[in-house]
C-alpha cells in the first residue's frame, strides 16, 4: 500500500509541475549582450548576417514555428526586421546566414524587405532594444500582411501561439 501511495503522489506531481519553458539561445549573440556588427544592417556598417539561433521545450501540440526580430524601442508600434512563418515542427534550429528550411517562408517586414534585415536605427536615436522571438504554433501562422504594423504582428502570433521564448540584444548608431 504504501508503494501505490508513493507513486499516486509522484503521478500528480508529475501531472500538476510546471512544463520546461521554451528556450532560444543564439552562438551568435548573448542575451542582453550587443548585437555583433556581423549581425547589423549594411547601411549601418553592418554585414547583415542572419544569426544562428536555436531552440527547445517546445510544448506538445506544437505544429510550426514563427520566428520574428523585433525593434521594441521605435514607438508607437516597434517595428520588424524579420518574420518567418511555416518554419516545421521538426526544426529546432537555423544556421547562420543559412537558407530557410522547405515550406518556411519570409514576410516583408516594416524594414522593407523579405528576409533578414539586421539592426539599423536611426543615428543619434540611443540604444535600440531588439528581439529575436520563437513562436510555438497550435498551427499555421494567421495571416500576415506584407509591411503589418509590429505590434500587430506580436499580437496575431499571441493568439495562436502555444509557448514562445525570446532573445534580446542592444544596438546603437552614433
Amino acid at each position: 500500500m504504501n508503494g501505490l501511495k508513493v507513486a499516486f503522489i509522484l503521478l500528480i506531481g508529475a501531472l500538476f509541475a510546471p512544463a520546461a519553458a521554451m528556450d532560444l539561445k543564439s552562438a551568435d549573440l548573448d542575451d542582453g549582450g550587443k548585437i555583433a556588427l556581423e549581425q547589423v544592417y549594411t547601411r549601418c556598417g553592418g554585414q547583415n548576417i542572419a544569426p544562428q539561433l536555436s531552440w527547445s521545450g517546445a510544448p506538445a501540440g506544437t505544429q510550426s514555428f514563427a520566428l520574428t526580430l523585433i525593434d521594441q524601442s521605435v514607438k508607437p508600434n516597434k517595428w520588424s526586421h524579420w518574420i518567418v512563418v511555416g518554419i516545421p515542427a521538426t526544426f529546432t534550429a537555423l544556421a547562420k546566414a543559412a537558407p530557410l528550411p522547405a515550406g518556411a517562408r519570409n514576410i516583408v517586414t516594416n524594414f522593407g524587405g523579405a528576409g533578414y534585415n539586421g539592426p539599423c536605427p536611426p543615428a543619434g536615436s540611443g540604444p535600440h532594444r531588439y528581439q529575436f522571438t520563437i513562436w510555438a504554433l497550435r498551427g499555421p501562422a494567421p495571416p500576415i500582411g506584407d509591411d503589418a504594423k509590429a505590434d500587430e504582428v506580436e499580437a496575431a502570433l499571441e493568439k495562436v501561439a502555444l509557448d514562445k521564448a525570446t532573445l534580446s540584444g542592444d544596438f546603437e548608431r552614433n
